[in-house]
């Protein structure tokens, strides 16, 4: 497929050209955001974001639904329509026991990490949810330099409790390159963590996974959950330390809802089915963190 993200949207903009004047209403399902990345000015950049949403507003968009959306803050681009980012936690959460047997999150041994600050928001969600610690790291970059694009990683710096002896999750909303990633499960395994695992609802390995087959072979990383709401090259689908999370079913229950013209609560709030999944597997704590 040699067509570009751009390529893309212009066919998703053509398509919806078509239906203006004639469909009752016209809802998107994009699962990964065009430009979610580029959501804020640095400089002298553009919000290619923003304007992107704008424009789908403009031409008759009434609805936008995207999964784990890199900034939620950017459906402030448009505040009169409806603009959802869903979260993938119940179904990482539900393949992680079905992948690892002898999972448990209310053994204290575990612990969840946010590989930056952009990130705490999810993994702080999955830290609370699971009743288990959070740890996080913040990124030290080199402002005097740019290497594609952006001033390169120096050092990630670690904030939190002892991890030794603990199994760490690594949760995220996207693996790019995958170089941060690894260099923070080489971090925890230095400082004594047991099993490591990585949680993405998307996984683009932009550089390929054989550095990730190395980690895997190192005993560096156990095992990387992404989800199938982007294309996955068969290379990382036959990966032994690859899990794909099955998000089908639930965006098919999406699309029913919308056209029944049902509520979305149950589905966007993912809070009590993963209560009843934990207490299913003995797992589910009270607030004060008791089992």
């Amino acid at each position: 497929n040699r067509m570009s993200p751009d390529d893309h949207y212009q066919d998703l903009k053509r398509v919806i050209l078509a239906c203006s004047g004639k469909s009752r209403r016209i809802n998107v399902i994009m699962p990964y955001l065009y430009e979610g990345r580029q959501h804020k000015r640095n400089a002298r950049e553009s919000l290619d974001c923003a304007f992107a949403l704008e424009e789908l507003y403009e031409l008759g968009v009434a609805n936008i639904i995207t999964f784990d959306a890199h900034d939620e803050r950017v459906a402030n681009a448009i505040p009169l329509a409806g603009f959802e980012s869903l979260p993938t936690a119940y179904q990482i959460i539900k393949e992680m026991y079905r992948q690892i047997p002898d999972l448990s999150f209310s053994n204290g041994k575990f612990m969840i990490i946010s590989p930056d600050e952009g990130g705490i928001s999810r993994a702080m969600y999955y830290a609370s949810i699971l009743g288990v610690p959070l740890g996080t790291f913040y990124k030290r970059r080199d402002y005097t330099t740019v290497v594609n694009g952006r001033n390169p990683i120096v050092a990630h710096e670690f904030l939190g409790d002892s991890v030794e002896g603990l199994d760490i999750l690594i949760v995220d909303d996207m693996i790019s390159s995958g170089d941060s990633m690894l260099d923070i499960a080489r971090e925890m395994k230095q400082r004594g963590a047991r099993n490591i695992y990585c949680a993405v609802t998307f996984g683009l390995f932009t550089e390929g996974v054989e550095h990730f087959d190395k980690a895997y072979e190192e005993g560096i990383i156990s095992k990387v959950f992404a989800t199938n709401l982007i294309y996955r090259r068969p290379e990382l689908l036959a990966a032994p330390w690859f899990a794909d999370v099955n998000m089908s079913k639930f965006v098919a229950l999406l699309i029913d809802a919308i056209n029944h013209d049902s509520s979305l609560s149950n589905l966007i709030k993912p809070t009590d089915k993963i209560k009843k999944l934990l207490a299913s597997k003995g797992d589910l704590k009270d607030m004060s963190g008791n089992s």
